[in-house]
C-alpha cells in the first residue's frame, strides 16, 4: 500500500546525491560525542499505534530526555504487540474507552495522540481532564472552531497542548529562519510552498471526509500552510484558493483532491501554493527576497532535508526527526524551553484558521480576509 509517509520517505532517499550515515553510525556519533543525560525524562503513551505510532516509538528508542511507557489503542493485539516489543507493563495500556483512567497512573506524563483528524479533539480534551500534557498530530482538529476548544480545555486543566510539528527543529529550516530574521536575505518579497503526491489505497481514512475533514489540504498541504508563516515570518492578511477535481469517484465530496492557494501578508510579501494528492514530486519551498533567496528540497519529508541559499549548501548533519522533536517537546513540558518557532496549540489553531480560510476561498470563489 502506498501512503503518504513512504512517498515522503522515498523522495527524500532520490534526492540524496552525497554519502551519509546511516541512523546506528549518526547515533553512535552522537553519543560519542555527548556526555551522559541525567536530566528530567519525560513519559508518553502514545495513542494510535498506527503507522506514524510507529515510526515516533522507534525514533524514541534513541531519546535521552523522553521515553515511551504506555499504549493507548483499540485493537488488543496491537497493544499486546507493542508490549512486548517496547517492554511496555500491562498497567499502563489502555483502550479508547478506559484511559481516562490515565489521571491516576504516575508512570505517564503526557500522550500523544496519533489518531484520525476527527478524532482528536475529544480525545485530547478527555486527556487534559485526566490531567496529562498532550502532544497532537497536525491536522490539531477538523477546523478552528475545535482548536478552540482544545486549547480552551488544556489551559483549563494547566496542561500544555503542544502539536507534532517536528519541522520546526529541524537545522536546515532553522538556519533559513535564521537568515531571515538577521537580514541576511533583505526584505521578503516571496513564498512558494509545493506538497503532495499520488494517494495510494481508497479506503484509507484520509480519503474519508467524516474521519479526516478535508483530503490532501488537511494531510499535506498544510506543510505549505505552515511553512509559509515560519519562512516569511508574518501571518497572512488574506486568501484566495481554487480547487481542481480530476477523480470525483476517488475523491468524493468534502474531500479535496487539489488545492491552489495564495496569500498576502502585511509586509506586502505574497505566497502562491499547491497541494495535491494526485501528483508526485511535490515537496519544495522557495524563499525570494530583496538581496537574496533560499530553496528547501525535499522541505518536509522525513529527510535528509535538502537545503541551499544564495549564500551556498546548507550542511547539517541528518539526524531522526521524531527524535529531534520528542527530545525538544521534553525541554518543553519539562523545563519551560521556548522553541524558536512555536509548537503550542496556539499555533496550532492559527494554521486551523488559514485551512477554514482556503475552504471557504474555494467554497465562495473570493478572497477571505483574515483577522
Amino acid at each position: 500500500m502506498s501512503t503518504r509517509r513512504d512517498f515522503l520517505q522515498k523522495i527524500g532517499l532520490s534526492a540524496i546525491t552525497i554519502p551519509f550515515l546511516t541512523e546506528s553510525e549518526q547515533m553512535k556519533e552522537q553519543s560519542s560525542n555527548n556526555p551522559k543525560y541525567d536530566g528530567p525524562v519525560l513519559r508518553v503513551a502514545i495513542m494510535g499505534l498506527g503507522g506514524y505510532g510507529t515510526i515516533v516509538a522507534e525514533a524514541m528508542k534513541n531519546c535521552k530526555s523522553a521515553k515511551l511507557t504506555g499504549v493507548i489503542s483499540g485493537t488488543p493485539s496491537k497493544i499486546k504487540n507493542w508490549q512486548a516489543k517496547y517492554n511496555i507493563p500491562e498497567k499502563n495500556c489502555y483502550n479508547y474507552e478506559n484511559f481516562d483512567a490515565v489521571k491516576n497512573n504516575p508512570d505517564i506524563d503526557a500522550i500523544y495522540v496519533i489518531t484520525p483528524n476527527s478524532l482528536h479533539k475529544e480525545q485530547v480534551i478527555r486527556v487534559a481532564k485526566a490531567g496529562k500534557h498532550v502532544i497532537c498530530e497536525k491536522p490539531m482538529a477538523i477546523n478552528a472552531k475545535e482548536g478552540q476548544e482544545m486549547v480552551d480545555a488544556c489551559k483549563k486543566a494547566n496542561v500544555k497542548l503542544l502539536v507534532g510539528y517536528r519541522m520546526h527543529f529541524e537545522p536546515k529550516t532553522l538556519e533559513i529562519i535564521r537568515m531571515r530574521k538577521e537580514g541576511e536575505l533583505g526584505k521578503t518579497l516571496f513564498f512558494q510552498g509545493l506538497s503532495g503526491f499520488v494517494i495510494g489505497d481508497p479506503t484509507q481514512w484520509r480519503l474519508n471526509a467524516k474521519l479526516a475533514g478535508g483530503g490532501a489540504m488537511m494531510d499535506i498541504g498544510i506543510y505549505s500552510i505552515n511553512g509559509a508563516r515560519y519562512m516569511i515570518g508574518e501571518e497572512p492578511s488574506w486568501v484566495t484558493a481554487q480547487e481542481t477535481k480530476t477523480d470525483p469517484v476517488k475523491f468524493k465530496e468534502g474531500v479535496d483532491e487539489t488545492i491552489q492557494f495564495q496569500f498576502g501578508f502585511p509586509s506586502g510579501a505574497v505566497a502562491s501554493c499547491l497541494s495535491t494528492y494526485n501528483m508526485n514530486n511535490l515537496d519544495r519551498f522557495f524563499l525570494d527576497a530583496e538581496n537574496g533567496w533560499a530553496e528547501m528540497w525535499p522541505s518536509t519529508n522525513y529527510g535528509p532535508i535538502m537545503g541551499r541559499t544564495n549564500k551556498g549548501e546548507l550542511n547539517y548533519p541528518h539526524v531522526t526527526h521524531q527524535t529531534v522533536q520528542m527530545e525538544e517537546m521534553s525541554a518543553i513540558i519539562l523545563q519551560g524551553k521556548k522553541p524558536i518557532v512555536p509548537v503550542d496549540g496556539e499555533e496550532g489553531l492559527r494554521d486551523l484558521k488559514i485551512i477554514d480560510a482556503v475552504y471557504e476561498a474555494v467554497r465562495t470563489g473570493k478572497k477571505v480576509m483574515l483577522k
